[in-house]
């Protein structure tokens, strides 16, 4: 294990406003970071990632979300989804048995039904791929973990550290990547620099400077990551 999960960090055209959007979904608290951007903050331990940070960007969402995540409904259906603001995209049917929706942005992502003891909110980050057991393994040496390819072609990771949800799940699919995600994880590094990331196989997009105190990096299939210092220990 050479890093650790981190948050999540989620682009937007307006922060507070898809800010606002996940926070009521996720039962969260809406923070302004005083610099544009927001970040929803989880109000029990448990519920979801240390936080979601929002982003204010220039650039629109011009094509599919590549990374997403899947929330577990607490009701039979997303009407409270639709009422903070969301858009119906898909009703379950022969192929799928979830819900496709869009947030304000415009970003998809999957609402399922109550399930037997699980709760409702986030339980799957869901990230599309062009070769899923490759990424899952990568990831998985990378914060620890064990990769497991299914017999339907996607392959997830279990066990990696820091990670708060059930699954982290790579997704086949027939389009490669184009532009930048407009969601990506952070993780924390356990050494002080990114070395270790880029002998097993990171590129390294940007260097800390005057304005970020990070590096961000691109997985092997191109899905930027920023990555932090070791956290300070008591």
């Amino acid at each position: 294990m050479i890093a650790r999960f981190k948050d999540l960090c989620l682009d937007a055209a307006d922060a507070h406003a898809l800010g606002g959007f996940w926070a009521q979904v996720l039962d969260g608290d809406l923070v302004d970071t005083g610099d544009g951007d927001t970040r929803v903050d989880p109000r029990r331990a448990g519920s979801g990632a240390e936080s979601i940070w929002v982003n204010q960007v220039p650039e629109p969402r011009t094509v599919k979300t590549r990374v997403h995540l899947d929330l577990r409904l607490a009701e039979a259906s997303p009407a409270a989804l639709l009422d903070a603001g969301a858009r119906l995209v898909r009703e379950p049917d022969a192929e799928i048995d979830w819900w496709v929706l869009a947030d304000p942005d415009g970003n998809l992502f999957c609402a399922f039904a109550p399930g037997e003891d699980s709760r409702p909110g986030p339980f799957e980050l869901v990230v599309d791929s062009a070769d899923p057991a490759a990424q899952a393994a990568w990831w998985a040496s990378v914060v620890g973990g064990q990769a497991e390819t299914s017999d339907q072609g996607y392959a997830s990771v279990t066990g990696a550290a820091g990670f708060p949800w059930d699954h982290w799940v790579f997704d086949p699919v027939p389009e490669r990547k184009t532009v930048k995600n407009r969601m990506h994880w952070d993780v924390d590094l356990t050494d002080p620099g990114p070395s270790a990331l880029i002998r097993a196989g990171a590129t390294l997009l940007r260097e800390p400077d005057d304005t970020v105190s990070w590096w961000v990096l691109a997985d092997p299939e191109g899905n930027e990551f920023c990555a932090f210092p070791p956290r300070p220990t008591d």
